[in-house]
């Protein structure tokens, strides 16, 4: 595979891919626009009067943006344990599950089996499993229509079909070296809507230390791990770049096939949802890179991307400071890539997962020494 990208015949990426990227997406579109139009409706109705003016200008905000959101804050104490919550979602996030997405126990009963048979009548793909807890995600990520999360789940695996360098047989301490350089980054908390962020500093990157495909496999580890997390799967994730510090050479690695493997993971060919994009400290260098990925993009993703700059109260605007990093004007610290490695893989269930997916978990694991 590293070989292959360097190839000077491989084949750009084709105006299918466009096309299956906007086909994909529109099924989602209509129906999340309604669960947010009928979120903020019942709202209107539960409030006081000198409440409802704000309501409505969430409502027309959202209807534009298109973009569920959940309002209400789940804040949590101890919220910097460095652990996943396997545990069924909270009452309030099973509410925004109903309204935004259309889960109740009787569409789950029910597309979870349609699902299964259009899997075994289909076959295309053959799943590592076939049981409710890991069809769930492909459903949930697709707002439980069964097309849609069959076409996922295809994808998924053919994903992997095409790319085993970035998860056959890689030990997690393998990709510590990440987490060292602070290129990848995932806060132990959530932010104020109950979301995990994923954080890239590639300026901090030295494609001349190690390609590209170093990163795709730290991040598919964080993916695979964070998927197991029910809520996750219901609200999806928050990703932030932050472009300090980029240069030429970073733009050259992105080459068309390298943007289709990117939008594979966060649109076609992972079952979770990217909430929303937020692009920090870009310079006119990121307009090259930008340029590759916007043909890839329709309307609908295009109006989940948004530019701060150096703005940190733009970021702010969407993102509470209490949920932040000091360095993007927050209140909290920073926390070692390596730190969820040494957390995860003391806890059997995790461990069984990772080992089922390909990963490479020694008994005698050990972080190694910094």
């Amino acid at each position: 595979m590293m070989n292959s990208l360097n190839d000077q015949n491989f084949i750009p990426v084709q105006d299918t891919t466009k096309k299956n990227l906007k086909e994909e997406e529109k099924e989602e579109e209509e129906v999340e626009e309604n669960g947010v139009y009928h979120l903020c409706n019942q709202r209107l109705n539960d409030r006081k009067d000198e409440e409802r003016l704000v309501c409505i200008h969430e409502r027309e905000d959202s209807k534009a943006a298109k973009m569920p959101e959940l309002k209400d804050e789940l804040i949590e104490l101890n919220d910097e344990i460095v652990n996943l919550d396997l545990d069924e979602p909270p009452p309030e996030v099973m509410e925004y599950a109903r309204r935004e997405i259309g889960e109740t126990d009787e569409v789950k009963c029910q597309t979870l089996q349609e699902l299964r048979d259009m899997i075994y009548e289909q076959g295309e793909c053959i799943p590592l499993r076939m049981d409710d807890e890991y069809l769930i995600r492909f459903l949930r990520a697709r707002n439980f229509n069964v097309n849609s999360a069959h076409r996922l789940i295809v994808n998924y695996y053919n994903f992997k079909e095409e790319h085993p360098e970035i998860h056959q047989d890689i030990c997690p301490t393998e990709m510590c070296h990440i987490g060292d350089d602070d290129v990848i980054t995932v806060p132990a908390y959530r932010t104020e809507c109950g979301r995990r962020m994923l954080i890239y500093r590639m300026g901090n990157w030295d494609p001349r230390k190690y390609p590209v495909e170093e990163i795709f496999k730290a991040t598919v580890i964080v993916l695979e791990l964070g998927i197991l997390e029910p809520r996750a799967q219901i609200l999806g994730g928050i990703v932030v770049f932050d472009l300090k510090g980029i240069t030429m050479s970073h733009v050259w690695t992105v080459t068309p096939q390298i943007a289709n493997m990117i939008m594979a993971l966060m649109v076609t060919s992972f079952p979770i949802k990217t909430h929303s994009i937020h692009i920090l400290h870009q310079s006119w260098i990121f307009d090259a890179i930008y340029a590759v990925f916007k043909p890839l993009l329709n309307s609908r993703m295009k109006d989940r991307i948004f530019f701060h700059g150096d703005d940190m109260l733009s970021f702010h605007k969407h993102i509470s400071p209490n949920y932040l990093p000091k360095m993007y004007g927050g209140t909290r610290e920073e926390l070692a890539y390596y730190k969820w490695i040494e957390s995860l893989i003391k806890v059997p269930k995790i461990v069984k997962e990772m080992e089922q997916l390909g990963y490479v978990v020694p008994d005698d694991f050990q972080i190694p020494k910094r």
